[in-house]
């Protein structure tokens, strides 16, 4: 999972795309890049947060009126600085690209673009195989004498991609000559929005982005979502050209409304915050069938993105609200760090108990997943050591049973708590009196029930281990986590 950002605009792009991806850092937090373009790329990127990559002296460097932005949160490839989005390629035009979701036959796309000598692999990225493939279909439809021609080159360029690459992937682009370039799977697994500004010219700027929590801020409307199987082309001369290639059932991914995505952020025309309120109604109608009398003195959300449903679901319960684990703001997404130590580790930092509000009383917990377990049951414990009488668990989503190849750090089945242990045994685990997880269709509803989104149904893999591209079989499954194991592990 990481965060998108592509400009174009009547003024220098680089500071608005630094706001940009600051208002998506909570989509990634190990590297973030800005490529530029003002008749010459011009590049900056790094490792660690946003903050501390960008300069200012830096970003004055970064000249152009079109640019894209990346943050980074690694599912596949290295965690060098080499494996840093935007990539870069000279050939055919000079193009930069970021992406967003994974590919799942990236061996066999690999293998395809290795065996062409002009073209070489420098990383085990899914993201430079892309722009690999990309380039070289741009170079084979290389009759591109207007901005038309272009676009119908790049139509060209995209029916073969939707056809031959399968996946997740949320992209933009820059070609030197041309302007800025999106496009979104013909699922629209991973999320693309879309924003417009009226500028001083009496002309309009445009913002295309994983989400919407930066448009009021720098002045875009919304405008839209970049459609499944859709490709924008925007000229540098701000021709706005567009086409959706390829309608498929429409299904993205269920994660981002339980945990990745803002609050504040609106999704395929669904609101994130307005899901979440649903997933703790639907999650206290559960809670009330399976317990009726047990009713906890307090509800406490962990982690902040549990927020929004802890207290939509105590106040269908009747129950007290309450911030009994104080989180410390300036402490990174524990879901998101690489390796459990240093999950743990933050978590320490993240929470502090406050005694008051959690000594002699019946506790419950609500968190919008669980994954590994390790971190739910560590917070178990420093509700106990705190003096809880009693420790109630509600998750907001589903027993997460299988991996995510689509974007999403949710690692191999042998990882995976819900995947080794039965209720029983997970309740034991995690040392909880009572535990109760939400229905799938529960909710599915929750995410669907508003909103002109026309989704179909959501992607629910990592709940029902129904995958929703046709290759995913035991066979491709068992490839890619041993290519997840093989990351991990510098192979």
């Amino acid at each position: 999972m990481c965060g998108l950002a592509g400009i174009y605009s009547h003024k220098p792009v680089a500071t608005e795309l630094y706001d940009s991806l600051i208002h998506l850092q909570h989509r990634g937090q190990d590297a973030a890049g800005i490529t530029t373009y003002n008749k010459h790329m011009h590049k900056t990127k790094g490792l660690g947060l946003v903050r501390d990559i960008f300069t200012e002296k830096k970003i004055k460097r970064l000249k152009g009126n079109i640019g894209i932005a990346h943050t980074r949160y690694p599912t596949h490839g290295g965690f060098g600085h080499g494996e840093i989005q935007p990539f870069w390629t000279s050939v055919p035009y000079g193009i930069a690209l970021a992406h967003n979701g994974n590919l799942t036959n990236y061996n066999e796309l690999a293998k395809n673009i290795t065996s062409n000598e002009s073209r070489y692999l420098n990383t085990n990225s899914d993201t430079e195989v892309l722009l690999h493939l990309f380039a070289e279909l741009l170079h084979d439809k290389n009759k591109h004498d207007n901005d038309k021609e272009f676009f119908d080159g790049l139509c060209s360029a995209l029916e073969y991609i939707y056809e031959h690459v399968h996946g997740a992937y949320s992209v933009v682009a820059l070609v030197i000559g041309k302007g800025l370039v999106a496009f979104r799977d013909p699922q629209g697994i991973r999320p693309l929005v879309k924003g417009i500004r009226s500028n001083s010219n009496g002309e309009h700027d445009y913002i295309i982005a994983s989400e919407n929590t930066m448009f009021y801020q720098l002045g875009f409307k919304p405008d839209g979502n970049v459609l499944p199987g859709e490709l924008i082309y925007i000229s540098e001369g701000g021709k706005v050209f567009s086409k959706r290639l390829m309608k498929k059932s429409f299904n993205p991914c269920i994660f981002e409304y339980v945990y990745f995505a803002r609050p504040d952020a609106t999704l395929n025309d669904v609101s994130v915050y307005r899901a979440r309120l649903r997933m703790g109604q639907n999650l206290a109608e559960g809670w009330k069938k399976t317990y009726p009398d047990k009713i906890p003195d307090i509800i406490i959300p962990a982690p902040s993105t549990a927020n929004t449903a802890a207290l939509s679901m105590a106040t269908a319960l009747g129950v007290r609200y309450s911030e009994g684990l104080y989180k410390n703001p300036f402490i990174g997404r524990t879901f998101i760090m690489p390796g459990q130590k240093a999950r743990k580790k933050s978590l320490r930092y993240k929470l502090t108990p406050q005694v008051t509000e959690i000594s002699e009383k019946k506790v419950m917990i609500v968190d919008d997943s669980i994954v590994r377990g390790n971190t739910s049951r560590e917070i178990v414990r420093m509700l106990r050591d705190f003096g809880a009488t009693e420790v109630y668990f509600a998750v907001a989503c589903p027993p997460v049973q299988s991996p995510c190849f689509y974007g999403v750090d949710i690692p191999t089945r042998a990882e995976l708590i819900a995947s080794n242990k039965t209720m029983d045994e997970i309740k034991q685990y995690l040392e909880v009196d009572l535990l109760l997880y939400q229905e799938i269709e529960d909710l599915a509803e929750a995410v669907m029930r508003k909103g002109d989104h026309h989704i179909d149904r959501p992607c629910m893999a990592c709940f029902d281990k129904h995958y929703i591209t046709s290759e995913m079989n035991n066979e491709k499954i068992q490839e890619l986590e041993m290519m997840r194991i093989n990351d991990r592990n510098g192979n």
